[in-house]
C-alpha cells in the first residue's frame, strides 16, 4: 500500500501564499505521478495540478495556472504545491493522490490522502 499525508493548509487573506506538502510512504514504486485536487462544499472535485515523478512533467488547471507551482523532492518522497496570489475561490479541502502516467496525463488515481483545508478570506 501507499500512504499519503498532506499538510500546509491554513487560513490566509486574499493575495497570500501557501505551500502544501504531500508526503508518501509505503510501496512508493507503485505509482509514477501525483496530483493535487480540491473539493469545495457543493462543488465537484477539481484536479488542479499534477506531476510525473519520473521526468517532472507537469499539468496545471486553468484556474491555478500562473499562480501555482507543483514540484517534488524525490529524496523525501514529497510533492509540493506552492500557491500564490490566493483568492477566496481557492477555498477548499486540498487532497493529493498517486496514480499512473499515460497518454500525457496522470490517471487512475489509486491512493489518496485525507486532505488539508485551505481557507482564503477577502
Amino acid at each position: 500500500q501507499v500512504q499519503l499525508v498532506e499538510s500546509g493548509g491554513g487560513s490566509v487573506q486574499a493575495g497570500g501564499s501557501l505551500r502544501l506538502s504531500c508526503v508518501a510512504s509505503g510501496y512508493t514504486w507503485r505509482y509514477d505521478c501525483v496530483g493535487w485536487f480540491r473539493q469545495a462544499p457543493g462543488k465537484d472535485r477539481e484536479g488542479v495540478a499534477s506531476i510525473n515523478i519520473r521526468d517532472d512533467s507537469t499539468y496545471y488547471a486553468d484556474s491555478v495556472k500562473g499562480r501555482s507551482t507543483i514540484s517534488q523532492d524525490k529524496a523525501q518522497n514529497t510533492v509540493y504545491l506552492q500557491m500564490n496570489n490566493l483568492k477566496p475561490e481557492d477555498t477548499a479541502m486540498y487532497l493529493c493522490a498517486a496514480g499512473v502516467w499515460y497518454a500525457g496525463a496522470c490517471r487512475d488515481y489509486r491512493y489518496w490522502g485525507q486532505g488539508t483545508q485551505v481557507t482564503v478570506s477577502s
